[in-house]
């Protein structure tokens, strides 16, 4: 052992606070990231034009000076394109970070920086990102006319955070995944620190892993098999540098869709977190949700990283391997292709970019006991260098083909922000589907729209015209009415257009095409008329929601009709606007009730959810007097379905979603069997939705009134005493 020097800028030698171990080349192999080996730690690095690399090692994460450092002589450090050195002596909680020297060739694609303190993009945790400045990590220098042309020779390590070496240990106990079928699923997707950071949460530990866990009592009475959280990989909520033009409060990277290292669990997520205690958080909540038959799946973002655009700055990808790791324009290296709409698109479908997503997939699935990904635009990762969708993409083929991932649930967004949109054929037939059409046509027919009434129907039959010639099934169908992006079902009956101005963008941000509706008022009202309109109208969602074939997903406290104010597009508000306010779960319990009841019904009655397509001798169509739907007709708004449950009761579904009332003729049933009724939405609690067993059997009567902008359900079931209605 022996005392080693460091330098800070070049100049001056700092001398080191304790002593460094044994240090060895190390080995190329496992690739990527720190491993315990034996008595020390294989660091492992992939830099194909780096010429010198620089392990560092820190004390503390808002060290400006290293107390280590190391130098990987490539003689002796390197084999191919991989840096690796072996360090005897490295505790759980070290923090190091790299330095790599090589060409700064903005034009030709490379952007080599020495000055920067780079991240570990295989590091499992990472420490001080509350001290981090994205200005300072820019790798150029801003202040010269030739903007990024110009290397900067300013030094960020105090303002940039450090990684962690993590140990992999844990125990898992029995842990086991549940593995719920698609027909068994249901999902809820929230924010982990927006579902409980307000005090109403009523939590020990707010806005945390922890915190989420507290509540899988509430999951688990609501029905729900599934919690699909936005990104907890780490990212930097402060990049942004503008202000609430109405608060005049600054405002934040919220949702977290813009990632700095994907291995990693989000510090400010976990209770403690300075030396990994993240990673063993996250753990002790997947256990905790799989105690409970709950699967997590990750919203895992792998298209872009938060480095940007040319201007962006350098804290991991850009400064190991820019050229590899970005797809770049061709006639011009120094610029960066765009399918994200943040600025840079990784090149996913390199061999080492594939191999590298491969393994954040594999470390989630196999060490962190994640079920499933929700892949963020996902028509990227089709993408090829020069920006092309492949007809085969290596990655996503490989994503679905995996041994490893084979019982993992993998979902694509399946468009991205350069045009792609590739709902219902979305590679091969293992990837199930964000369908955006069910989202876009349910919402349309509900509002009134004309001519949507054959596109509804197709909808809640599992959208056979979208999957079925590609042969996948109903299970592609991941259905919902909202979700993060966007309103939510609140809103989406309170508010005809966006409000978004307190995003500091003019409203410029967010869609324009909401298919809202405000029902007669813009916005939160104390008008009883307006508001049991929207009570009707969200019931009627929820409803189509549950009795569709496909996979259900529930944004999160629409079960109790959360607000955000009318803003569609709230990934900088990390406030009241966002926050879950747990007091609306009393305000409007009959919401809640309904939300749990229909997800109830849909576990009663299995033909809802069967995992193929509807036949033709498995329903019958009815327009409300009785005959076939005219759906030509683009003014019928109306229409009725009855579904033959064959072993299990039938069930007639109305729909009405004209501004009046409409008188369904109901089919007839053999004298042994009576209907009775499930559901009705524009009645109020409790008569709106029956506990199974106790639905009330409808007197002879050969109509039933839908009201308007409502639905209803009977089912089928053997004649016994009759109870009044």
């Amino acid at each position: 052992m022996g005392e080693m020097a460091v330098k800070e800028n070049g100049s001056h030698a700092l001398e080191a606070p304790f002593l460094v171990g044994e240090v060895l080349p190390g080995n190329a192999l496992p690739i990527g990231g720190a491993h315990q080996s034996g008595d020390g730690v294989n660091f492992v690095l992939f830099s194909r034009h780096a010429t010198r690399v620089h392990l560092e090692l820190y004390r503390n994460a808002d060290d400006s000076y290293a107390a280590r450092s190391i130098d990987l002589d490539p003689a002796r450090h390197r084999t191919g394109d991989i840096w690796h050195v072996w360090v005897r002596g490295i505790p759980a909680g070290q923090l190091y970070g790299y330095r790599i020297e090589g060409p700064y060739q903005p034009e030709l694609g490379h952007r080599f920086n020495p000055n920067r303190l780079l991240l570990d993009p295989y590091a499992k945790a990472l420490a001080g990102v509350e001290y981090w400045d994205f200005s300072a990590a820019r790798g150029y220098d801003s202040s010269s006319s030739l903007s990024d042309l110009s290397i900067s020779t300013v030094d960020n390590a105090g303002t940039t955070p450090k990684c962690i070496f993590t140990s992999d240990e844990f125990d898992w106990e029995t842990d086991a995944p549940p593995n719920h079928s698609a027909s068994d699923t249901v999902i809820y997707e929230t924010h982990v620190r927006g579902f409980t950071i307000d005090p109403t949460s009523g939590v020990a530990h707010p806005g945390t892993f922890r915190s989420l866990t507290e509540k899988i009592p509430y999951l688990k009475d609501l029905g729900v098999t599934a919690i699909e959280l936005m990104p907890v990989t780490e990212f930097n909520e402060n990049e942004l540098m503008r202000l609430n033009p109405v608060t005049k409060k600054k405002l934040t990277n919220y949702w977290g869709y813009n990632p700095v290292a994907l291995f990693s669990p989000k510090q400010s997520y976990s209770i403690g977190g300075s030396r990994g205690e993240q990673a063993l958080e996250f753990r002790e909540m997947i256990k905790a949700f799989h105690r409970a038959g709950i699967e997590v799946i990750l919203d895992i973002v792998l298209n872009h990283t938060a480095e940007g655009d040319e201007l962006g700055p350098t804290f991991c990808l850009r400064g190991i391997e820019n050229s590899i790791f970005y797809t770049l324009e061709e006639d011009g290296r120094r610029y960066y292709k765009d399918f994200t709409g943040v600025g840079n698109t990784l090149n996913a479908n390199h061999p080492v970019v594939r191999q590298f997503v491969m393994l954040v997939l594999r470390y989630w699935a196999m060490q962190m006991h994640v079920d499933g990904f929700r892949f963020d635009l996902a028509s990227v990762l089709g993408r090829d260098e020069n920006g092309k969708i492949l007809r085969n993409a290596p990655l996503l083929e490989s994503i679905a083909e995996d041994p490893i991932l084979r019982d993992i649930k993998i979902i694509a967004e399946a468009w991205d922000a350069g045009g792609a949109y590739q709902v219902g054929c979305f590679s091969t037939q293992r990837w199930a589907e964000w369908n955006g059409r069910f989202r876009d046509d349910v919402r349309r027919f509900w509002i009134g729209e004309a001519g949507m009434m054959g596109q509804f129907a197709n909808r809640i039959c599992g959208s056979s015209d979208l999957y079925q010639k590609s042969g996948k099934g109903p299970r592609a169908s991941l259905n919902f009415i909202t979700s993060h992006d966007g309103f939510t079902l609140n809103d989406l009956v309170s508010y005809k257009q966006k409000h978004n101005d307190e995003n500091g963008e003019n409203s410029r941000d967010g869609s324009d095409a909401n298919y809202s509706e405000n029902c007669g008022m813009e916005g939160a009202t104390d008008d009883p008329a307006v508001d049991a309109l929207r009570n009707r109208l969200i019931k009627s969602f929820l409803l189509t929601l549950f009795v569709s074939r496909g996979i259900p997903m529930l944004l999160g406290g629409d079960e109790f009709r959360r607000s955000q104010r009318g803003n569609n597009n709230a990934y900088c508000q990390d406030n009241e606007m966002s926050w879950f306010d747990w007091g609306l779960a009393e305000k409007h319990k009959d919401i809640l009730r309904f939300t749990r009841g229909m997800i109830a019904f849909r576990r009663a009655h299995p033909v809802l959810r069967k995992e193929v397509f509807y036949k033709d001798a498995d329903l019958k169509w009815f327009a409300p007097n009785g005959g076939a739907p005219n759906w030509a007709d683009e003014w019928q708004k109306s229409f009725a379905c009855l579904i033959l449950g064959q072993t299990e009761p039938d069930l007639f579904l109305m729909f009405n979603a004209h501004n009046g009332p409409v008188d369904f003729f109901i089919p007839s049933l053999t004298l042994d069997r009576t209907w009775r009724l499930a559901a009705d939405t524009a009645q109020i609690a409790p008569y709106d939705l029956y506990d199974a067993g106790k639905e009330p059997l409808l007197q002879e009567q050969s109509t039933f009134r839908v009201e308007a902008r409502s639905s209803a359900i009977l089912l089928a079931d053997e004649r016994e005493v009759p109870v009044e209605y």
